[in-house]
């Protein structure tokens, strides 16, 4: 499953832990992404939405 929101487009974002000894490891920030079943021109369409587009209503969920 792709780890993108199909209405804002976010997606996951790659960096660095860095350590008091300033030492550096990769690590990756995941968006909450949740299965929705929304209202897209009076149908029901399965989508993969992130929370911040739910609780703004930007999905209408049915």
């Amino acid at each position: 499953m792709s780890r993108k929101c199909d209405i804002c487009g976010k997606s996951t974002v790659a960096g660095n832990n860095v350590s008091h000894a300033n030492n550096k490891t990769k690590r990756v920030w995941r968006p909450n992404i949740q299965r929705v079943n929304a209202v897209v021109d009076n149908k029901s369409v399965s989508m993969k939405v992130c929370t911040r587009c739910i609780r703004s209503e930007k999905v209408v969920k049915r």
